[in-house]
């Protein structure tokens, strides 16, 4: 067979071989890039384009090898949602840069980023100047998170029937697929018998709880397990 056309044939085999394992990792993998994630998807690259141009390599290698990693991310994403210290663990959590419209210079330097590079994503924001961050954080796909100063956020119909004299708040995570997250009680001072208060005056055990999160309003979000949706929605 013509070297061209081999060449054709493997290139067209990589590329929908890639297209069927994205498929099964799923939409964050595309969306939100982590650190396996990143691992993952480089080393498939590369092994299909050595498969493409490199007529040394078997199919049957190939696919043994592909399988392999792409078995791998997918228990790995599995886990992540079934162990959520395991996930913290080895993919890091979010790290605050800015916090109450002050600079914490030592998570720069942990996160090996400079004042420049926290400027140049800040003016991806539209926020061209420092001093109107409230809140920074570097999410752990190393893409830039922040609030503006309540002073400088649009207002909304909700906005004008709450006190203006409230200061801001960040939001914090009290429970995640039901486990509470005792290190954020504890450092803000909320108490395991207010969040069963709560929990119970909805009605709702801890169980049942899928995410709950107490506001920059100060009020508390819960998301159940079951949404109680009939026919969900879901873009194909």
């Amino acid at each position: 067979m013509n070297d061209h056309l081999v060449i054709l044939i493997r290139s067209f085999s990589a590329f929908f071989i890639l297209m069927i394992i994205g498929r099964i990792l799923g939409k964050q993998t595309l969306s939100n890039m982590n650190f396996h994630e990143f691992v993952t998807a480089v080393i498939l690259g590369a092994m299909a384009a050595n498969f493409a141009f490199n007529e040394k390599i078997e199919v049957i290698h190939l696919l043994i090898a592909l399988s392999v990693f792409t078995i791998t991310s997918y228990v790995l994403a599995k886990l992540f949602l079934k162990f959520r210290s395991f996930k913290m663990w080895t993919e890091g959590t979010p790290t605050v840069l800015i916090e109450g419209g002050l600079i914490l210079e030592d998570n720069l330097k942990k996160n090996n980023m400079t004042l420049d590079s926290l400027n140049q994503q800040l003016r991806e924001k539209d926020i061209f100047n420092v001093e109107e961050v409230e809140y920074a954080l570097l999410e752990i796909n190393g893409k830039l998170s922040a609030q503006k100063k309540k002073e400088l956020q649009a207002v909304t119909l909700k906005d004008l029937q709450l006190n203006a004299g409230n200061a801001p708040q960040f939001p914090i995570e009290l429970v995640i697929d039901g486990q509470l997250l005792h290190g954020n009680l504890d450092s803000n001072h909320i108490s395991e018998s207010w969040m069963n208060s709560q929990l119970k005056a909805r009605g709702k055990k801890l169980e049942d709880v899928f995410y709950a999160v107490k506001g920059s309003n100060g009020q508390l979000y819960v998301d159940d397990y079951k949404d109680n949706i009939q026919h969900p929605i879901d873009m194909e």
